[in-house]
């Protein structure tokens, strides 16, 4: 019985997981009708609960689209705090998971040398998979979420789709 309880306690340990990864950013809505495809980069650090179902992670990222005329481009920089809700086991080889939360989101768009930028609340949700590599903690993963951000006269939504590493404990 001495031996179990501690096994138990261990499994139920909050971990800690740190991610970097890079991908593409889409524009939806109107944003799409004014700019092409860009990039964007992210980090983020997520704590998971001791159950291991259930995460609070905070995420910062950066992207850059350049507009349909080719004249200008936008540039989005950001953070959000966020619930993510993991399925399956921490131990399983794949583990599907959703997110959603809010942030704070800078919008700079420059139209041939004419910049201005607002810094205004967005949200998302999306959702993911992360697969194990081999025995340690490691793992790579790829996601994707719907953001929107409330700038004035409009909102700019864009689905920025991710591939990275989480490590940690």
């Amino acid at each position: 019985m001495a031996v179990v309880v501690p096994l138990a306690s261990s499994s139920l340990a909050a971990q800690v997981r740190i991610g970097v990864g890079g991908g593409v950013l889409l524009p939806t809505g109107t944003y799409n009708r004014t700019d092409k495809a860009g990039w964007v980069g992210a980090g983020d650090v997520t704590y998971w609960l001791p159950a291991g179902a259930l995460g609070v992670r905070a995420e910062a990222s950066y992207g850059q689209t350049t507009q349909q005329s080719g004249t200008g481009n936008t540039k989005i920089a950001g953070g959000m705090a966020e619930l993510v809700w993991a399925l399956g086991r921490p131990a399983d080889l794949a583990r599907f998971y959703v997110l959603g939360g809010i942030g704070a989101f800078n919008v700079n768009i420059d139209v041939a040398g004419i910049s201005g930028s607002e810094t205004k609340v967005g949200f998302g949700a999306g959702g993911g998979v992360a697969l194990k590599l081999g025995t340690g903690s490691t793992r790579v993963f790829v996601e994707g979420r719907y953001t929107s951000v409330s700038t004035s006269g409009r909102s700019i939504s864009f689905i920025p789709i991710r591939a990275g590493v989480r490590f940690g404990t």
